[in-house]
């Protein structure tokens, strides 16, 4: 299908060349396409970014949400909130979603128009996660709880996108496979992170 095809070739190359270093041209050349199906089934340039973060980034929030709205005590258990912040995203290496983890990556790395359309996605469910944080962490002042969730996030990025990192400093006995064990660490330790004292800082 023409559609997906130019999907598929678009993520590709964004993850390869990033949004800046893409042309429209490439991507139909690669989907073997031309700019006239570009045209007709996304719009811009911009419309087809943010399509292929739509494409993967819907169905990972809405899991997260579902998962969040299943937790039923008051207040969340904390390593609850991280499993749904976590799972759907790590869960993409065993399946035909690994292909958008260099484009994650990329995205968060390298900002741009691809990190503002990734913001425009995320934002509905940071806001929720931010409140079951609230919730699970109610001693924890709001500019602490900000750059904890802040550290939170940043374990996932990393790990989804500097796997080759881990490979590399650990000589080869680390790998990112295992989708459950690799959320199950990522829980762990930012549980504890989350949960560790508050120190008075020094002004500088």
């Amino acid at each position: 299908m023409t559609k997906e095809r130019i999907l598929e070739a678009a993520e590709r190359l964004f993850a390869e060349n990033g949004f800046e270093g893409t042309s429209l041209r490439q991507i139909t050349a690669a989907a073997s396409t031309n700019l006239a199906s570009v045209h007709y089934h996304f719009g811009t340039k911009d419309d087809l970014m943010l399509a292929v973060l739509n494409r993967r980034l819907t169905p990972i929030n809405q899991k997260r949400l579902e998962m969040l709205d299943a937790i039923e005590v008051h207040p969340p258990p904390l390593s609850a909130i991280l499993t749904a912040f976590y799972a759907p995203v790590v869960e993409l290496i065993e399946g035909p979603g690994a292909e958008f983890l260099p484009l994650f990556g990329r995205i968060l790395f390298e900002g741009g128009r691809s990190r503002e359309f990734f913001f425009q996605l995320m934002q509905p469910v940071a806001s929720r996660f931010l409140a079951a944080l609230r919730s699970a962490l109610p001693h924890l002042q709001e500019e602490e709880l900000f750059w904890r969730m802040h550290f939170t996030a940043a374990i996932l990025g990393f790990t989804m996108a500097g796997s080759h990192v881990l490979a590399w400093v650990s000589g080869g006995k680390c790998q990112l496979r295992g989708a459950r064990d690799i959320t199950e660490r990522m829980v762990e330790f930012s549980a504890a992170g989350l949960r560790a004292p508050v120190h008075q800082r020094s002004s500088l």
